[in-house]
């Protein structure tokens, strides 16, 4: 071997060793993420919007267990607005479906996770909203994403409410169609809107029928006005009303008297009916056969598994045998929005079941919460990115199952607790 092909094979392992290696460019990057998701991480609790998980060691309801407190804490802060997320008739039906059906489908529905199950429910919910049909999803977060990409396309518009949720909002980001938003709840501000897309070939109003953070309730029936006058159709979110607005129960657009009016509505099984998981679109026959072609959420999500479709089957069917779970929660709404106000506080909305106890400070709204906890009341504080910056509220929400005694026991919570803050004198 010459001298010279000795030295190369000596600087060759050296410049190797020198040569940073695939590993250690892979462990530079995760450290490097690492130091920036922390420093995410850190400005979160800087800013005082820190979102820290309870954890409840019994069952949903009015009364619950929570890991680190007293036994027995009373729960104004879930979505479980007719109580019937642990209503016996409802687990049962979980239970029985458990039996007879199996835990899961291991299947989307259009290969092998279709049962009768699935289709009973989807003729009960059209049946429900007096619409010719309806079609499930795995959330109703899943039903914003899938329709939007699938009814519009470039030629059309869509004009939404700009505090709609934000599922609407994602859904909308799919879709080729033009997007326009108007003022909260503003009619004169749609109508500029309508006007400004009378090029495009079909048009869509989306607004949330409540809006869950204020508790304030979409003016349908002016919407329906503009709509029928600009040739629009009208889509809303019923999450926040579905089985306790209306007296039926039926939502907003029965509260507003505009079922008819309304083409398309979107909503969950996850809050008020039986409160497990799902959500839904019912609507024109068309279109719902149009979405198990071709809405992605659907196609590519496995199918609701048994003993929730079932739950959530004999939620529904409650309600269509009697009004009188969703009819008491009238008086207990007014009752605790009354009280407070009486006591100095600021609840926004009107009328509806979700009442924003309206603080502004991020920071005020989580200690409220934590020392509400400690007086045996559990409620969450709501701060930005959830609401606006400067809007941060503690949300109370009441159930049908809460009796006078829960309600009057958390105002005196709060009044206890705002005094200590200097909310209320």
């Amino acid at each position: 071997m010459s001298l010279r092909k000795v030295a190369r094979s000596l600087v060759k392992p050296a410049r190797d060793a020198l040569r940073p290696s695939a590993l250690d460019r892979s462990y530079s990057a995760v450290a490097e993420a690492r130091a920036l998701l922390q420093g995410e991480l850190e400005a979160i609790r800087s800013a005082g919007t820190w979102k820290a998980e309870r954890v409840i060691t019994s069952k949903q309801g009015p009364r619950i267990n929570v890991d680190g407190s007293r036994a027995g804490i009373l729960n104004f802060c879930a979505n479980n607005y007719l109580g019937l997320s642990s209503h016996p008739e409802v687990v049962q039906a979980g239970i029985d479906a458990l039996e007879t059906h199996g835990a899961g489908l291991s299947s989307v529905r259009f290969i092998c996770g279709t049962q009768d199950l699935h289709k009973g429910l989807e003729q009960k919910l059209a049946e429900f909203h007096e619409r010719e049909d309806c079609i499930l999803y795995a959330s109703c977060f899943d039903a914003n994403a899938g329709l939007f990409e699938v009814l519009l396309g470039p030629d059309d518009a869509v004009l939404s409410d700009e505090l709609n949720h934000a599922s609407i909002i994602d859904g909308i980001r799919l879709c080729r169609a033009k997007r326009l938003r108007y003022k909260h709840m503003d009619i004169a501000d749609l109508e500029n809107r309508l006007k400004e897309s009378q090029s495009s070939r079909m048009r869509l109003v989306v607004t949330d029928g409540v809006f869950s953070m204020d508790g304030d309730v979409a003016p349908l029936s002016e919407i329906c006005d503009l709509a029928e006058q600009y040739g629009a159709m009208v889509f809303i979110d019923e999450c926040h009303a579905t089985g306790f607005l209306g007296p039926r129960g039926r939502g907003t657009d029965e509260l507003l008297g505009v079922m008819d009016r309304v083409d398309i509505v979107n909503s969950t099984l996850g809050k008020a009916l039986g409160g497990a998981a799902g959500g839904y679109t019912v609507g024109p026959k068309p279109l719902i056969d149009l979405l198990r072609q071709r809405s992605r959420p659907y196609l590519f999500s496995n199918s609701l598994p048994p003993p929730v479709v079932a739950c959530a089957t004999r939620a529904v069917e409650l309600l269509l045998a009697s009004n009188e779970i969703s009819q008491s929660m009238v008086a207990k709404t007014m009752r605790f929005r009354s009280k407070m106000t009486q006591a100095g506080f600021t609840i926004s909305g009107s009328a509806h079941p979700i009442c924003p106890v309206m603080l502004g400070d991020a920071r005020l709204a989580s200690l409220m919460a934590d020392d509400m906890l400690k007086l045996g009341v559990y409620v969450i504080g709501f701060s930005f990115p959830v609401v606006p910056k400067g809007k941060a509220r503690i949300r109370v929400q009441i159930s049908a199952a809460h009796t006078d005694e829960d309600i009057d026991h958390c105002v005196d919570a709060f009044i206890q607790t705002g005094k200590k803050h200097g909310v209320v004198p």
